[in-house]
């Protein structure tokens, strides 16, 4: 595989192609960066690749003005140019880029449009007719185009794709559609060139070679732009207690109020969807004369809803606005000046992402306020800063070949004009996580679309795809054509349902469970206001709005992040070193490292921690590799068999962040039977096979599986299924090929992605391999210390009254010695 060309060398000259958008800049007072004029000059000379420079520097027109400039000279016949974002509400802002400089130089022989789930039909019937000059869609809108019989007349004279966020779509199975989408694409049209654009990324060698496609050279751009983030944060007092566990942080309100000024634009970012509803009824009632410039935001909440807030950063009229990662990327909010965090990030890429949300404008300063809700988390904002001033990032890998999306893309392609199978094979081979894909993998998935694979052969439904007299491959069934194009795209759903007002105006979508446990008349809170459920019917549930106050809020499942691989590493050596660091937020948490020191140890980088007690609840054995809360899950499971194996015990398991405990009812030598063994990489699959219920877990993983490769569907004309619908057609099958076809890959895939998504198993084998040079401290203590608290209070947390959970705290607070 040829290795990517890089351009580093400031030195380039703007193309005659481009003069004209150059032009427009100068006459703003912009000057083009170095870097620009690199990616124009290098999209003139036939190249693709990617551009990576910090957040609001210019990445766009970097892109685009090579392209837009080629369309301007030698204007196309149908589309020209595809700008492929992962966020469909930012394709409108995209469009309004693009179309400003067009509209500035009079240029009307250039069409920009836009296309995704929110287009109107009218404008769809247009575009399916002809396709604009330039097309801003997302990656199930591109796919969904791809379906189209005409589609290779369509892209034909495609010349150029610009992919936004492409650290966002990377490691994602929207990503490897994105990539087979791409593939197709240069079978149309050879000459087809792929720019990708990204600002947080570390392996980027490998984000070139999955835009530009297995195999082929790219150029890789990059800048030094100098923006500065400056991290602050919301610290305890000297003598204020501080919580040893939880993500919420409602505790630190005075103090975050205190931070905010409803003069200043900003952002206040937290981690879930459910704590942005309890952060926003918070600030409400505390200051409730800012509510007519507040707003909440977040994914759950209807669209119009979020693009009335959006515009209403804008132009000012919103100036605090609690959210998720829903704006984390893409829409530019010059405006906001103040960026908030509550909790730690879990990533320094992400908290370069939303720092850079604050003065979205090249060489401008990003201000962002961290506010730790939990002891731990000063050393986390404390690790990130120290990251992020060492360059450290976080890597984004692609999906290794998942077989559903493949299997979908079958169908897409025999819908899009139809496919040979040795063609279509060496052009999906040519996608970046399919290069290392067999042809027996492809000849399966081939099988199993043609025929229903082993054990689906009886059924016409599984049957989607038809070889005529001359082996080229279509979709005849005029129904399953209808069905698949309506389920394109990888994206599954939770299992939710649509949340109106009794008027029939949406609010937005909320989990199917959370309603099942509400009474006809109960009140919760939901999208910044309070609401009384009215009725339940048709899969929509229909509430009004309620006065009072309720603390009743939806949470949402898998909303937890845990800390990734490159923030451990600097969390293990921030922790390291906690005792002689000036930081504010080391300093604020000097009372924890103390007791810690004195209680047990502060393990070195180098080292793997392991503390051994005896308390009311039973003996316990805490281990802190610093890895992850997922990561630990597993490898709590992983010890407790390899402990078992040795001498037979019981073991309850808690994970976070830090560490993971076992404990034991009984008494269990774990200092006599801890050794590096027991962290061997050796028998990793099997023994990980071994300490969890996979069978369980895969089930409810094939669920999205099937909807992906289209055994089952999750959309139909018209009405939508409910969850309990596709949770039954999945399970049945699963059922059957687990009885009667047990080597089916997509049971192969189910189980590896359960290993990889709830343990991170590719992360655990790296930890091993780090634990097996790591030195062991085994450490017999008097109590559970600072690191080990926590672990304790995730275990009881929900089985005692938060009362009885205090009191515990105080107890053995109270026995620590040095901590005042």
């Amino acid at each position: 595989m040829p290795a990517p060309a890089t351009v580093r060398t400031p030195a380039a000259r703007t193309p005659a192609s481009v003069r004209p958008l150059a032009e427009w800049m100068s006459s703003l007072g912009w000057k083009p960066f170095p870097f620009q004029k690199q990616g124009w000059s290098a999209y003139a000379r036939g190249h693709s690749g990617l551009i990576h420079v910090p957040t609001g520097a210019g990445k766009t027109y970097a892109a685009c003005f090579g392209p837009m400039g080629d369309l301007i000279a030698r204007p196309p016949a149908g589309l020209g140019m595809l700008y492929v974002t992962p966020l469909r509400a930012v394709s409108r802002d995209v469009e309004l880029a693009i179309r400003r400089p067009l509209d500035a130089l009079g240029i009307t022989s250039l069409c920009v449009e836009t296309r995704t789930g929110d287009t109107s039909s009218s404008v769809r019937a247009r575009q399916k007719q002809h396709l604009p000059s330039i097309l801003i869609t997302t990656p199930e809108s591109l796919t969904l185009l791809l379906t189209q019989p005409d589609a290779r007349e369509k892209f034909r004279g495609l010349r150029c794709v610009v992919l936004d966020e492409w650290h966002e779509l990377l490691s994602s199975k929207r990503g490897t559609q994105t990539e087979l989408a791409l593939a197709r694409l240069r079978r149309f049209n050879p000459d087809l060139r792929t720019w990708a654009m990204s600002a947080t990324i570390s392996n980027l060698d490998e984000a070139l070679q999955a835009a530009v496609g297995a195999g082929n050279p790219g150029t890789l751009i990059t800048a030094r732009i100098d923006r500065p983030i400056i991290i602050e944060s919301v610290l305890p007092g000297v003598d204020d207690r501080f919580p040893w566990a939880g993500h919420l942080g409602i505790h630190q309100l005075d103090r975050v109020l205190h931070a905010l000024d409803p003069g200043e634009s900003t952002l206040v970012f937290v981690n879930t969807r459910s704590q942005a509803e309890r952060w926003f009824c918070a600030i409400e009632l505390a200051r409730p004369e800012w509510r007519s410039i507040m707003a909440l935001h977040h994914g759950s909440i209807d669209r119009a809803e979020r693009e009335q807030v959006e515009r209403g950063l804008k132009d000012g009229s919103i100036r605090i606005v609690v959210a998720t990662s829903s704006l984390d990327l893409g829409v530019d909010f010059a405006p906001v000046e103040h960026v908030v965090q509550i909790g730690s990030p879990k990533g320094i890429a992400r908290l370069m992402q939303r720092a850079g949300r604050a003065s979205h404008r090249p060489g401008q300063t990003c201000r962002i306020t961290c506010v730790p809700t939990h002891g731990m988390e000063m050393i986390e904002v404390a690790a990130v800063r120290r990251a992020i001033a060492a360059g450290h990032i976080e890597p984004r890998v692609s999906e290794c070949k998942p077989l559903d999306v493949l299997t979908q893309h079958l169908v897409t392609c025999a819908l899009g004009g139809g496919f040979r199978p040795d063609e279509l094979y060496e052009e999906v081979r040519t996608a970046h996580a399919f290069a290392g894909l067999t042809r027996d993998e492809f000849d399966w998935a081939l099988r199993l679309v043609r025929d229903g694979g082993d054990v689906l052969g009886a059924y016409p439904e599984y049957k989607r795809v038809v070889a005529d007299s001359q082996g080229l491959y279509r979709v005849e069934n005029r129904n399953l054509a209808t069905l698949h194009r309506f389920n394109v795209g990888t994206i599954t759903g939770d299992a939710t349902m649509e949340l109106r007002f009794p008027s029939g105006r949406r609010i937005g979508s909320i989990e199917e469970n959370f309603i099942a446990n509400l009474k006809i008349g109960q009140k919760f809170y939901f999208a910044g206001r309070t609401l009384e459920l009215v009725t339940v019917r048709d899969l929509t549930a229909y509430a009004r709005a309620a006065r009072g106050r309720t603390s009743l809020t939806p949470i949402w499942s898998g909303t937890r992040l845990p800390i990734s691989e490159s923030l451990s590493q600097a969390v293990r050596q921030t922790l390291a070193s906690a005792c002689e660091a000036r930081e504010p937020e080391l300093r604020a948490a000097a009372r924890l490292v103390r007791v810690q020191q004195t209680e047990s140890i502060i393990p070195q980088p180098d080292e793997l921690l392991c503390e051994t007690c005896q308390t009311r609840d039973g003996h316990h054995l805490f281990v802190f590799p610093f890895e992850g809360r997922l990561v630990h899950g597993g490898l709590g499971a992983l010890v407790a068999l390899r402990l078992g194996r040795r001498q037979p015990g019981t073991f309850a398991i808690s994970a976070n962040d830090y560490g993971f405990e076992l404990l034991s009812d009984d008494p269990y030598p774990f200092g006599a039977l801890i050794d590096h063994d027991l962290f061997s990489i050796a028998n990793l699959a099997d023994d990980a096979l071994e300490s969890v219920n996979l069978s369980a877990l895969a089930r409810s993983q094939f669920r999205e599986i099937a909807r992906v490769s289209g055994l089952v569907f999750q959309n139909y004309p018209g009405a939508q299924r409910g969850m309990r619908h596709l949770q039954g057609r999945a399970g049945l099958l699963y059922d059957v090929f687990e009885q009667f076809d047990p080597d089916n890959l997509l049971m192969y895939q189910a189980r590896r992605e359960v290993l990889e998504r709830q343990f991170e198993q590719s992360r655990m084998g790296r930890l091993l391999n780090r634990l097996s040079t790591s030195r062991l401290r085994l450490v017999d203590t008097a109590r559970p210390t600072p690191l080990a608290l926590p672990l304790v209070v995730e275990r009881i947390r929900g089985r005692v009254s938060l009362e009885s959970v205090d009191k515990r705290i105080e107890n053995i607070e109270a026995r620590w010695k040095g901590l005042t």
